[in-house]
């Protein structure tokens, strides 16, 4: 997303605050962001606040003094990508119909399609966005190629609940993202599970790990940004799932089980990143433990989701995560023997910056033919984008 030009026109619905907000996540993110706004955007939000966000000028007179006479295809050719949030059911159908009677229209109607993705954004009341004619002009722009970020139901402005709520900035950015992407993974379904998982003692404690979930939630984020379905089964962490990624949260390693041996027929990936709890209590209090002088725990084997996983594996390309303190290599090879994986990707967390609760990891990835990559000290997002490149490499063959 460095260095990328993005227009963002803004047209006049209440949801045009949260486009600001977009705005700041794209700035973020290394994005140049031009905002566009209609007359009557400006009545909810003040070109000022965009303005501000952007570092730039806000655009919304066709006919501004000290403006060049060709402004709209100046503006046309300067972008990436235009995304327009809030698109008002008004606005769809002057762009469906090729209407150009404000700046922002205009715009759209120089940009050439083929070259600048175009993203149109509806938000509206429930009876308007299932009207006839806002759902002709919607399967009209969708045939001619323009990115729909169809509507999520919920409260409305009006009151009323149901469909034509704009999606919130943090999904349009990941569309924004995933409309950058290479889109290798498009039509791959892809597990991840991530995470630690927690095996209670009584109704007050449980035996756990200080797995934060951040690698497993990297690595589904970059696989939705590639194209992906994504499955994240996840263990309790305090991340936020990714946008656009179908999120099953549970507790325990049989819930976790369970959902694994659900989905695993019909995905073409699994990257199993949890740290699942080995072991669990034979016995559950049903009321707080009380102390005492000694407390003695026996304790059982949960199942292993991952050799589970490898006994049923046919199509699936199935990796596994081996977190040590030594004898990492053999440990790790170890696994990828016993378990029938394809892939390994070892870290020892004794390391500084491979550990658990760091924003970053180092580890080595281990091949079936006995190969060994080493990776130095990246982000975890960085590198989930790198595990994904590995695994299109070894999946051809």
């Amino acid at each position: 997303m460095q260095g990328k030009k993005i227009i963002v026109g803004i047209s006049g619905g209440i949801a045009a605050y949260k486009s600001a907000e977009m705005v700041r996540l794209l700035v973020k993110e290394g994005c140049s962001v031009q905002a566009v706004m209609t007359a009557s955007a400006m009545s909810f939000v003040a070109p000022l606040t965009f303005s501000t966000l952007t570092g730039r000028p806000v655009y919304h007179d066709l006919f501004a003094e000290r403006q060049a006479s060709t402004v709209h295809i100046d503006l046309a050719r300067w972008p990436d990508l235009v995304i327009v949030a809030p698109a008002t059911a008004n606005f769809i159908a002057k762009v469906a119909h090729g209407l150009a009677d404000d700046l922002l229209s205009t715009v759209l109607l120089a940009v050439r399609l083929e070259e600048c993705p175009i993203i149109l954004a509806p938000a509206m009341n429930t009876a308007m966005f299932h009207n006839w004619a806002v759902k002709e002009n919607l399967a009209l722009l969708r045939r001619r190629g323009y990115i729909l970020a169809d509507p999520a139901s919920g409260e409305l402005a009006c009151g009323e609940v149901g469909e034509g709520r704009m999606l919130e900035p943090e999904q349009l950015l990941a569309l924004i993202v995933r409309t950058f992407g290479p889109g290798d993974y498009a039509g791959e379904t892809v597990l991840v599970t991530a995470g630690p998982t927690r095996e209670a003692l009584d109704p007050v404690r449980y035996l756990s790990n200080h797995s934060s979930g951040r690698m497993g939630y990297a690595l589904a984020r970059a696989a939705s940004q590639r194209g992906a379905r994504v499955i994240l089964i996840s263990g309790p962490t305090s991340l936020e799932p990714p946008p656009d990624v179908e999120f099953y949260p549970v507790t325990t390693a049989r819930e976790m089980f369970a959902l694994a041996l659900k989905f695993f027929p019909d995905v073409d990936i699994v990257i199993k990143a949890a740290a699942v709890a080995d072991y669990r209590p034979e016995l559950q209090a049903e009321q707080k433990i009380k102390k005492g002088e000694a407390l003695e725990l026996k304790l059982v084997r949960n199942p292993d989701i991952l050799e589970e996983l490898g006994k049923r594996k046919e199509k699936q390309f199935l990796v596994g995560f081996a977190a040590e303190t030594a004898e990492l290599l053999t440990h790790a090879r170890e696994k990828m023997e016993r378990k029938n994986l394809d892939l390994v990707v070892a870290n020892d967390v004794t390391r500084e910056g491979a550990g658990f609760n760091t924003e970053t990891n180092i580890v080595q990835l281990l091949y079936r033919d006995g190969g060994v990559e080493e990776f130095p000290l990246m982000s975890k997002l960085e590198l989930a984008h790198q595990l994904l490149d590995r695994i299109k490499v070894c999946r051809r063959g």
